[in-house]
């Protein structure tokens, strides 16, 4: 199962210090911000570009992982006659940081925020981006505020995005907001947040549309020490994600209409793929009844299922080779999102993610019918490939520190005999693939005198848990 994000947490093992700084040192991971950045970032926090239009009264909160402190988002959705308005809050960075100033400098730099265990690499100085720009709750905040218009199919209607002064009033996090839901006992605006999720899933699963339901592999902490899990996702993740994807196809609809912006733009895949996939579904013993669409299909997979994961990670392979793609004067030729199956753009992650800066201030301007400032028109050609280099570096960051940690916990287990799930089978040599361990979450190659049964519980040997190589292996058993 691919790595999907690495929970974050404070203590370091002696033993992954020297691999974590290797790490860093390989993928030129930026250390601590310069003293000017730092200083412009205190300076910007005292001294914020406010907006005139007060909606502090919109009971905003934010649902996030417990730990988070980068707030990007506010959530408040209420009824609309049969519809729906969606009140979407997204901080507004640019109140904070101007352009060719040092944040703006080290911003472009750096790209996005990395995550590691022991230490995340933020993409502002944390005194903006956990402090003056973050929705903290009970805090007033200025930030792009969207306000969606939905109709009682869940459809989008109308958009405004504006500049406007916001307060959240609670800091959720995904369990609590999920079990006030099951006990019947969450606020109005989050039972709402239930039911245009699911609104929004159905008019996904309708265009053809997947998100590939494959839980998270985590590095965790505690008293014992660090191990690795895999952690299946809230149904309130998927219908808050929802809200995001409501609002970045809204965006490049905006964008579109004005002819000038970024997408996030991911081709068609190949049609040989599909009859590729279609052949691993039937090793695995998984039906596919003819004209059920490839949305349906995932939609009816079950992650928890050993042949479901396996087919899970198997469709990934569909979904490689997403891209920015910037415009002006013209519409791109390819300017859709073939995962989503609709036009998309990332507009909601701002303190997280450089191009969303880009992105708001152009849906601004468009949405206000005013000219997009020229520092955004100028660099747009710039930004897909800053984003670009700093998507494959969080990749190469991530899946480094799972494969270090996966090394680690079993370096004094050579040897030893473990259960495990073949997940994936080499499609030249049948005889390599990867197998995951049934009780450690932790992945590795494996090899066989025979070929390897996709999908099916074996028994393997480990044969090498190299921490420096952040390499493991195993051998089939059985």
């Amino acid at each position: 199962m691919p790595l999907q994000r690495v929970h974050f947490a404070e203590a370091v093992p002696e033993v992954f210090r020297a691999s974590l700084q290797d790490i860093r040192r390989e993928l030129d991971v930026p250390a601590e911000f310069p003293p000017e950045v730092v200083a412009a970032a205190l300076e910007a926090a005292r001294n914020p570009r406010l907006p005139e239009l007060d909606r502090t009264d919109i009971e905003f909160v934010t649902i996030d992982p417990p730990d988070s402190m980068d707030l990007d988002q506010a959530l408040h959705i209420e009824r609309n006659g049969d519809g729906y308005t969606v009140h979407y809050a997204i901080a507004d960075v640019a109140a904070f940081v101007q352009p060719g100033d040092p944040i703006d400098v080290e911003a472009r730099r750096r790209g996005e925020t990395l995550y590691a265990p022991d230490k995340r690499t933020p993409l502002h100085p944390p005194e903006l981006s956990e402090g003056a720009a973050s929705l903290l709750a009970d805090r007033v905040r200025p930030a792009l505020l969207w306000t969606i218009q939905l109709d009682a199919s869940g459809e989008g209607t109308g958009v405004t995005c504006e500049r406007a002064l916001v307060k959240s009033r609670a800091k959720l996090n995904y369990a609590g907001v999920q079990k006030d839901l099951d006990a019947g006992t969450a606020r109005e605006s989050l039972q709402l947040l239930r039911e245009v999720g699911q609104l929004r899933e159905r008019l996904e699963l309708e265009r053809g549309g997947v998100n590939l339901p494959i839980p998270d592999q985590e590095v965790v902490t505690s008293n014992h020490g660090w191990g690795l899990e895999f952690r299946a996702p809230l149904p309130v993740e998927g219908w808050n994600a929802q809200i995001s994807l409501l609002t970045g196809i809204a965006a490049a609809d905006l964008m579109l209409s004005g002819q000038v912006g970024i997408l996030r733009t991911l081709p068609e895949s190949h049609e040989d793929l599909r009859r590729k996939l279609g052949n691993t579904a039937k090793a695995l013993g998984i039906s596919w009844p003819d004209g059920t669409s490839y949305a349906e299909f995932i939609h009816g997979l079950d992650p928890k299922v050993p042949a479901h994961a396996a087919m899970l990670a198997a469709c990934t392979v569909l979904f490689r080779g997403a891209g920015y793609t910037a415009f002006a004067g013209a519409t791109p030729d390819r300017p859709e999102h073939a995962a989503m199956k609709a036009e998309y753009a990332h507009v909601t992650a701002p303190l997280r993610r450089l191009v969303d800066r880009w992105t708001g201030e152009i849906c601004l301007a468009l949405s206000a019918g005013t000219d997009v400032p020229e520092w955004a028109r100028e660099s747009l050609d710039e930004i897909p490939k800053i984003m670009d280099d700093a998507d494959r570096r969080a990749n190469a960051y991530e899946r480094s520190i799972v494969s270090m940690v996966e090394a680690g916990l079993v370096a004094e287990q050579v040897g030893s005999v473990f259960d495990g799930v073949i997940t994936e089978v080499d499609k030249r040599e049948n005889t390599r693939g990867i197998v995951v361990l049934s009780k450690m979450a932790i992945e590795g190659r494996v090899t066989s005198a025979t070929p390897l049964p996709l999908g099916q519980a074996v028994r393997v040997t480990l044969v090498e848990a190299d921490i420096a190589k952040r390499s493991v292996s195993f051998e089939l058993t059985s």
